[in-house]
């Protein structure tokens, strides 16, 4: 490999720049105590031998089965409405669209219990929305099962946009600016050019999304409540468990890392081939 004056890689690598520093490997170091520390902790306690009876509790089994349809449909809002929100900010030049990206961004950085006020206020029978349907129809969205797939949306949906807009940007513009000097329309260029190439970027978002909507907890238990069998997800049965069975909270937390891991195990080829960064 070519070489510089002084033996050093033209690529900025190798022995050439010397050893780490100690200052950046320590609180490097540190830094994956914090996060890794705790997680093994979590392992390390839980109460492996009653494992199996307590995931066979039949609460325990409501609120994952729960947690896991509400995650799916939520996912799947956020998919309907997420990926042409992120076309709209990654291939649509409009003025105000810087400003549309930091409201769609809100909801990270927002509390979710905020967010969970804000839905409250917003659809209960009195609010701005909530008030005529109710008025109309006679139904009620806070503290229903529905409440808990709009929360997890809520908070779910700005990781899928910003992945697929992410992956928009990236991949598909020359192409497609090809499709239409052949004659294709907007729209035609949309399904057949941009959704196959961004394919990766919106499964990631999608895989983010449901994650995220499987351990939503701050909105759901202020805007859906903690109702069994109706609003009570595991995050919301984790919390219940807790204040009086710290063994069983365990055990469920344990199952909410086993299912993290599994997402990012899902997610391996992109991260190894670096669309995640």
């Amino acid at each position: 490999m070519p070489r510089r004056p002084g033996g050093a890689r033209r690529d900025g690598a190798g022995p050439a720049l010397g050893r780490v520093p100690a200052g950046l490997l320590i609180p490097a170091a540190l830094g994956v105590a914090v996060l890794v520390v705790p997680l093994v902790g979590l392992v390390v306690e839980t109460p492996w031998s009653s494992l199996w009876s307590r995931l066979q509790d039949s609460a325990v089994v409501s609120a994952l089965r729960l947690s896991l349809i509400t995650a799916t449909l939520a996912m799947t809002v956020c998919l309907l409405v997420g990926v042409p929100l992120a076309w709209v900010l990654a291939r649509v030049q409009f003025r105000g669209r810087r400003l549309l990206r930091a409201l769609v961004t809100v909801p990270l950085v927002l509390p979710p219990v905020v967010g969970g006020i804000a839905l409250l206020v917003t659809y209960n029978r009195t609010g701005p929305l909530g008030g005529p349907v109710y008025d109309v129809v006679g139904f009620q969205l806070p503290f229903s099962t529905a409440a808990v797939v709009l929360a997890q949306t809520f908070v779910a949906l700005p990781f899928l946009v910003l992945s697929v807009e992410g992956a928009l940007r990236s991949t598909g513009g020359p192409f497609d600016e090809v499709a239409a000097t052949l004659g294709a329309s907007r729209w035609s260029t949309f399904r057949r050019v941009t959704l196959p190439l961004a394919g990766p970027g919106i499964a990631s978002g999608a895989v983010l999304a449901w994650a995220r909507a499987l351990g939503e907890f701050g909105a759901t238990i202020t805007f859906a409540g903690n109702r069994p069998d109706v609003t009570r997800t595991m995050p919301l049965e984790i919390y219940t468990t807790y204040n009086t069975d710290r063994e069983g909270a365990l055990i469920l937390s344990l199952l909410l890392l086993v299912a993290s891991v599994a997402v990012l195990a899902g997610m391996r080829e992109r991260w190894m081939g670096g669309a995640i960064r």
